[in-house]
């Protein structure tokens, strides 16, 4: 990590082979605690082991940056892109995403030597201006799958009747009881979308106009002890709050808490703790989302609400991720950081999107069917990824991420 904090450039911003280093090295530091055995299990289709994460990661720069980009390089192993192939059509073939877990070979060993060997290959290419797009996509890319490795990992870990840990329970202070103000915008004409020359994904643009009444945010997220009333008030039990598929989701699964509650405990990242009654709500689902905001005589923000109040905030700011710690929702002002949050808005292309050519173009705008854009950051989030116009996307069951809420109202 020292090697890439001294490539920094004189604006004092990390240069592009410097955040390809910090980004390769923090994924090598996220892991550093499991084993080969907790690096390949998978607990459920939507989340991947974590030693398949390292490989996915490291295959995208090999394949769309070694193989297409530098003449002499030959691949680390020609069967591997089978394995690590996650759904790009235009690269053939794949084993199947809910048999990941069933990759006992490769050894963990053996996908950091495969690392190892292209980060070596990437030297060249780093300082190459006519590859620096594709360079930032993959780190970005990475970033996105460290998130998915730690919630993934922890909902593998919650599996088991021990409760272990991946990192050991340390010290916080208790988060700050919210100051339950709202932030208020008139209403108007915003624009919205990703503008200037800084790197942003394709489904933040094109930049747009959309017409708002007006409506108020809520300057702190939904806490624990808010969630808690909720329950207590039979938020579950009362199909009235609740979308007719969130109802059915409910009564289908059983669903009486946010994920990881047990009566005053939660599962973390270090085992199980006490759940902090002022901390934001997390590892909720769309559908719960909708309940509590219907229950608290509020509603969802949507997207383009959001992103109008969140372009005066500093993205940088709030609990994200910063080292290879235990990822905790804190508390605190601000829009981002804690919990991604989610909005009433369906993910769909803004006006014009369109997508790129080539396999990359497969990123994005193949998922925009069925799901919910959500906002902001989360504990979770390396600090740096998130913009006010990133777009997070989930199906509306979903939870295993740190999701959480903010509630909005019209003015």
């Amino acid at each position: 990590m020292a090697e890439a904090d001294r490539q920094e450039n004189g604006s004092g911003h990390r240069s592009l082979a410097g955040r390809f280093l910090a980004t390769r090295s923090l994924s090598l530091d996220l892991i550093a605690r499991l084993s080969d055995a907790d690096a390949t299990i998978q607990s459920m289709e939507d989340a991947s082991p974590a030693k398949w994460h390292l490989a996915h990661t490291t295959w995208f720069f090999e394949t769309f940056l070694l193989r297409d980009g530098l003449r002499d390089y030959r691949l680390f192993d020609a069967e591997w892109p089978f394995l690590f192939n996650s759904y790009y059509e235009a690269e053939g073939e794949r084993i199947a995403r809910c048999s990941r877990g069933l990759l006992s070979r490769p050894s963990l060993d053996e996908v950091l030597a495969y690392r190892a060997h292209v980060d070596a290959a990437m030297e060249p290419l780093l300082g190459d201006p006519a590859h620096a797009g594709l360079v930032a996509l993959g780190i970005a890319h990475e970033q996105q799958h460290q998130e998915l490795l730690l919630a993934d990992i922890k909902h593998a870990l919650f599996q088991n009747p021990l409760g272990p840990a991946m990192w050991p329970a340390h010290t916080t202070a208790p988060a700050p009881a919210p100051d339950g103000g709202w932030d208020e915008y008139p209403g108007g004409m915003a624009m919205i979308g990703h503008a200037g020359t800084e790197f942003a994904f394709d489904n933040e643009g094109p930049r747009h106009r959309v017409l708002l009444e007006p409506f108020g945010l809520a300057r702190s997220l939904v806490t624990n002890c808010e969630w808690e009333a909720f329950i207590a008030d039979g938020g579950y039990c009362e199909p009235r709050h609740w979308l007719s598929d969130g109802w059915a989701w409910v009564c289908r699964e059983g669903i009486s808490a946010p994920l990881y509650w047990r009566e005053d405990r939660q599962f973390t990242h270090s085992g199980w703790r006490e759940r902090d009654p002022h901390a934001p709500a997390t590892h909720i689902s769309y559908y719960e989302a909708d309940a509590f905001a219907a229950w608290a005589g509020a509603r969802l923000p949507t997207e383009f609400e959001w992103e109008a109040l969140a372009q005066g905030g500093d993205p940088r700011e709030g609990n994200q991720l910063d080292r290879a710690a235990p990822p905790m929702p804190a508390g605190g002002g601000g829009y981002f950081g804690d919990c991604w949050q989610w909005t009433r808005s369906t993910y769909l292309p803004f006006p014009r999107f369109r997508a790129a050519r080539g396999a990359v173009g497969e990123y994005n705008g193949k998922f925009m069917s069925g799901q919910f854009a959500l906002r902001g950051a989360s504990c979770a989030t390396v600090r740096g990824h998130s913009r006010a116009s990133y777009r997070n996307f989930f199906y509306p069951h979903q939870r295993w991420q740190f999701t959480g809420l903010r509630l909005a109202k019209d003015l």
